[in-house]
């Protein structure tokens, strides 16, 4: 037991789905970024003095907010930080973050594209992509409630490896008016030395408009807070907010081979960041449910007083808990509707549901693929769309970092082939000079050269 942690009584909330109205089911359902409403309200002022105040307004607001005494002319991180953050920085941890990257830069590159392809489609008709990145990206690194090198590494890996010119780093700064220690040595493992000490809002606002120090981005990516997530949707027109990443989610799928012990433990994993986090462990399985709910408490005695504060207030609450269902089929079609951020497949043969599983950020099956190896070893990317985001949107790649530009090239071979198509698609769709162009008008335009 950690010192000065006492046991905490288990009030864990437990959902049976078959009990449920719809209603009920729909609040399950409910992210803390659901409504972001009153969130908007409080964060247009930010925005706006960032905008209109530069540097000043991010000095005062990591002042205000931060409890940060960061100064106008002290926003860049220098190089001189960097040095003292390798030096300061454990040995042992600089190793840890060595290897992880290594495991993010190796799956990131196994997943570039092709620069460029031409397929001839039919005799001198050639068509294909070619793929560029992305001139400007900034990879927002959460800190408020700890620090997150593990953000920094999939974020910035893939960008570098996308080719992206200058990549740029923006982040809360601590108490010291500094960067977190590990976040710098990842930001320079990763390839990445313009890192920014300004977070939430104003960080968004700050690559949106740009600032003295802050250069305009032209997207943003990475996890926030609803104040983060509200400001890229209120700038949305300015800089490209990237997907969707709020508070952290899991969801826990258990069949009743699985050892509810072990879901309990990895239950608690997501759940620890924060209280606006959401965490379910959804099982067919009484006998699990209640083996998970008995353990949690003896988990939470070996948890630190924040951590358990934070992750009793979510698996307490109405956003997290147990979810019990009548059988598997029911389970699964509740993790579908939920689109989690993170889903964890418990059970002996967890294969024989991965291919029922349609909607979630990433899928870790078996009881040795916890939640905590994707965050941070595993190598493909851990910053997945959230607020069921994950029915239509996919986890953080290069390909967030890049473009496709469509290329064609049509011969006069092809031309034939291809023009009498053409020029009746755009009679019927009344274009004039559509059809023009692939009339006899083109041929008497090319002879009047001659």
């Amino acid at each position: 037991m950690i010192p000065g942690v006492l046991p905490v009584s288990n009030d864990i909330s437990f959902h049976i789905l078959s009990d449920l109205d719809a209603d009920g089911r729909n609040r399950l359902m409910a992210r803390t970024e659901a409504d972001l409403g009153p969130v908007i309200e409080k964060v247009r002022p930010i925005i706006e003095a960032v905008r209109t105040e530069g540097d000043a307004a991010l000095s005062r607001f990591a002042k205000e907010f931060d409890r940060s005494p960061v100064e106008p002319d002290a926003i860049a991180a220098t190089e001189a930080d960097f040095d003292e953050a390798f030096a300061a920085l454990e040995p042992e941890m600089v190793e840890v973050l060595e290897f992880a990257s290594d495991n993010v830069r190796r799956f990131h590159e196994a997943q570039m594209p092709e620069e460029m392809w031409l397929k001839e489609m039919h005799p001198g008709v050639f068509a294909g992509d070619k793929v560029v990145p992305v001139d400007s990206v900034a990879c927002y690194v959460p800190r408020g409630k700890g620090s997150f090198p593990s953000v920094v590494m999939m974020t910035a890996i893939p960008a570098v490896v996308a080719g992206v010119p200058k990549p740029v780093i923006v982040t809360p700064p601590g108490p010291d008016g500094k960067v977190d220690t590990a976040t710098l040595v990842a930001a320079r493992i990763a390839g990445v030395e313009r890192v920014y000490k300004c977070g939430g809002a104003q960080a968004v606002a700050a690559v949106a408009y740009g600032t003295e120090t802050v250069p305009r981005c032209l997207k943003i990516v990475g996890p926030g807070s609803p104040w983060v997530v509200a400001a890229k949707r209120l700038l949305s027109d300015r800089i490209d907010p990237g997907i969707p990443a709020g508070p952290s989610e899991s969801i826990i799928l258990a069949d009743e081979t699985a050892n509810g012990r072990v879901c309990a433990l990895d239950l608690l994993i997501e759940a620890e960041h924060g209280s606006d986090s959401s965490a379910y462990l959804v099982t067919n399985s009484r006998e699990v449910a209640e083996a998970a709910r008995a353990a949690i408490p003896d988990f939470w005695a070996e948890m630190g007083e924040q951590r358990v504060g934070f992750s009793r207030d979510v698996l307490s609450g109405p956003r997290g808990g147990i979810v019990l269902a009548d059988d598997m089929d029911a389970a699964i079609a509740f993790v579908n509707d939920y689109a989690p951020e993170h889903l964890e497949i418990q059970a002996k043969d967890p294969h024989q549901y991965l291919g029922l599983i349609r909607n979630a950020g990433e899928i870790l099956m078996g009881e040795h693929t916890p939640v905590s190896i994707g965050n941070f070893v595993l190598g493909p990317n851990a910053v997945l769309p959230t607020n069921s985001a994950a029915r239509t949107w996919s986890p953080l790649s290069v390909f967030d970092y890049m473009k496709r530009i469509s290329v064609g090239h049509v011969t006069r071979k092809g031309y034939d082939i291809l023009a009498p198509y053409a020029r009746r698609f755009a009679q019927y769709e009344g274009f004039d000079a559509h059809a023009n162009a692939l009339s006899a008008m083109r041929d008497k335009a090319f002879a009047s050269e001659k």
